[in-house]
């Protein structure tokens, strides 16, 4: 495998930020891999390059941004949860993409949770200021990333706000971001009660979590979500879901 090899088809999914400074590099990578022996290491390119491939429960990855080589793109953020839009100004970035065998899964949840746990041990590696899920624009500090994913590995709901985000509109409801990429929808909330925002955000989470199991809306229904009560979902158009809480 040479650096054409690459992940030509799978864009970068998710990114740990560092101080420009303290970047890892291909050994820092060896080394958390062969001390936690939950992935490994099966391509080295050359320093100048910057990337390597890693192994993971049969599924490969590049890492790339690595010292030593080209320094990777920092990925947009919007939303920001534990960090501060100074901590991570600046930053370096490692960028995780699926492997080219993968291109065209990476959308599935078996794949995603894979990566989520290999980001999981990476975040181990040095001190990274934040973890970013790209298509949700977020970046969360490693702690609440760990709180947030390392449940639902474990079998619990969705981690709506590291694997997607929350945004609140001027009128008042709440729109997902970054949904789209697991369900092909995105959806704007809001309520026909009076219901405090931390109602309303919470009963977006749980609407993430069922969407995500339950995957997308083609016609107009009533659900029940566990601990918020019913959400009359309609779909407008092919990619956008209008809620209210009921």
């Amino acid at each position: 495998m040479d650096a054409s090899d690459q992940s030509r088809d799978c864009a970068p999914l998710a990114a740990l930020l560092y101080d420009s400074g303290s970047l890892p590099g291909i050994a820092d990578i060896v080394g958390a891999a062969q001390a936690a022996g939950r992935f490994s290491v099966t391509h080295v390119a050359p320093a100048s390059d910057g990337w390597a491939e890693l192994l993971r429960d049969g599924l490969t990855f590049d890492l790339s941004g690595l010292s030593g080589g080209a320094r990777a793109g920092s990925p947009e953020v919007i939303h920001l949860l534990g960090v501060e839009p100074h901590m991570i100004e600046g930053c370096a970035a490692l960028l995780l993409s699926p492997g080219p065998h993968l291109a065209g899964a990476e959308k599935l949840l078996p794949v995603i949770r894979v990566i989520a746990e290999l980001v999981l041990q990476l975040s181990r590696v040095g001190e990274p200021k934040a973890i970013c899920w790209i298509p949700a624009k977020n970046a969360l500090s490693p702690a609440l990333f760990a709180k947030a994913v390392s449940p639902w590995l474990d079998g619990g709901p969705f981690p709506a706000l590291a694997l997607a985000a929350i945004q609140r509109t001027s009128d008042g409801s709440v729109e997902s971001e970054g949904l789209k990429f697991l369900t092909g929808q995105e959806f704007s909330l809001s309520s026909q009660s009076a219901s405090s925002p931390e109602q309303l955000t919470r009963a977006a989470i749980r609407l993430i979590d069922w969407l995500v199991a339950h995957g997308p809306v083609t016609k107009a229904q009533k659900v029940n979500l566990a601990g918020t009560g019913a959400v009359f979902l309609e779909a407008q158009g092919s990619t956008r879901i209008v809620a209210r809480c009921v």
